[in-house]
């Protein structure tokens, strides 16, 4: 999710207009609760600086220890890179999280996807390439169905050349960025001003196909 290229932490101006001040504390590894420390020091020493969302999600040490570990074993999944975006893009564009959006968007961006793809990841549409358009259809599935896929979307999930064990895949893949996008949600995390080209907002009606 934290990306040392796109992601900045000292800003806290966000691109949306909210009524309400967030209730959550930004900390800094010298404030955060004890247990949050070393997690918060471990992701400043690789990135270089402390992302935004890491400063809030602190606030309870085991849901960012929680979803750090569960993002990293996510990236370790048989899921290739662009792969394992469309599933985060789906989950994110899915619950609103503004923030997951514009930080995969460059991520998408970064590793030479389309701009196709990711307009069309960003609106919730059908994606032109059927394999890729398959798995955010069974992700979109794993949501709407509570994980109780029917048998047909599973199967042509795997008619288009995934396996059972990427079906297992997109559950973790839905699960950590439940996390991620609920605590963003949550903690109103801001949009840095590095992901300022990728802001994005939900439409008023997203494509279900």
């Amino acid at each position: 999710m934290f990306d040392n290229l796109v992601y900045g932490f000292d800003n806290h101006v966000d691109y949306r207009i909210r009524e309400v001040v967030s209730m959550f504390t930004a900390y800094t590894p010298e404030t955060a609760p004890a247990a949050a420390r070393p997690t918060m020091e471990g992701v400043r020493r690789k990135l270089g600086h402390l992302p935004g969302a890491v400063a809030l999600m602190a606030e309870s040490p085991e849901l960012l220890k929680g979803f750090l570990t569960a993002n990293a074993i996510f990236e370790a999944t048989d899921l290739d890179p662009i792969e394992r975006e469309v599933v985060v893009l789906t989950v994110a564009t899915r619950n609103g999280c503004h923030l997951c959006v514009a930080m995969h968007t460059a991520t998408l961006t970064r590793h030479g996807a389309t701009s196709d793809l990711i307009d069309a990841l960003r609106a919730g549409a059908p994606l032109p390439d059927p394999r890729l358009d398959a798995l955010r259809r069974f992700t979109t599935a794993v949501l709407d169905h509570r994980g109780a896929v029917p048998d047909a979307e599973l199967r042509a999930f795997l008619d288009a050349g995934f396996r059972r064990r990427h079906a297992l895949d997109v559950v973790l893949g839905v699960g950590t960025y439940t996390i991620s996008t609920f605590a963003n949600r949550l903690t109103d995390a801001p949009l840095d001003p590095p992901l300022a080209a990728y802001a994005w907002q939900p439409a008023a009606c997203v494509d279900r196909a």
